[in-house]
């Protein structure tokens, strides 16, 4: 009598043996496609998580157009290229901005929009306004995290005013002088000031 340990007839041990392993092979390949009918896998591509490698989407006006900037999700850092400056170096300004919120935004970043103003204690000596010339728009987005700088330009040392737009400035005082760098973009201000020494 034929067992399933061990396999009689008139064919060798082994034949039974291979039809068993092809019956059994069979059997699993069927349970194995139930399964995948039952326990089907969800198609197309996994939502993204919101997770410091994924940004969230920005938000955008009814028109689909990314939303502008509130002022708190802009920050603005007042730059020189170095915090001391020898007699007849130039200073070099410039602002970095930097969106801190959590969705991408758009600001207008023009010169018409940038003041970068220059004091000493409650003195203002020097403001970017006060003779600016052909100002610009410039519209840009603001990723999150992700800062962007103007182009540096050069203060000549002199004190500005609307009626000083045309001829020479007197030089504001050095000697180991300290002043303050204050930038602003539209309504927004720079928390902070940066200090320079003019020698």
């Amino acid at each position: 009598m034929s067992t399933i340990r061990t396999p009689v007839g008139p064919q060798p041990p082994a034949v039974y043996w291979k039809r068993r392993a092809i019956v059994l092979i069979g059997l699993l390949a069927v349970i194995v496609i139930i399964l995948l009918i039952v326990f089907r896998p969800q198609g197309g591509d996994p939502k993204p998580t919101n997770s410091s490698t994924t940004p969230p989407p920005a938000a955008t006006t009814t028109d689909g157009k990314v939303a502008a900037c509130t002022p708190e999700q802009v920050s603005l850092e007042a730059v020189t290229d170095k915090g001391g400056y020898n007699a007849g170096e130039d200073v070099m300004i410039s602002m970095t901005i930097t969106n801190i919120g959590a969705a991408a935004c758009t600001i207008d970043a023009g010169t018409g929009a940038q003041d970068y103003i220059i004091a000493s204690g409650d003195e203002t000596y020097w403001s970017s306004r006060d003779c600016q010339a052909e100002p610009t728009e410039a519209e840009v987005t603001l990723e999150p995290g992700v800062a962007k700088s103007t182009t540096p330009f050069a203060w000549d040392r002199t004190r500005s005013s609307t009626t000083t737009c045309t001829g020479d400035r007197p030089a504001v005082s050095a000697g180991g002088a300290s002043y303050h760098l204050t930038v602003k973009l539209g309504d927004i201000e720079s928390a902070e000031t940066k200090q320079f020494l003019l020698y």
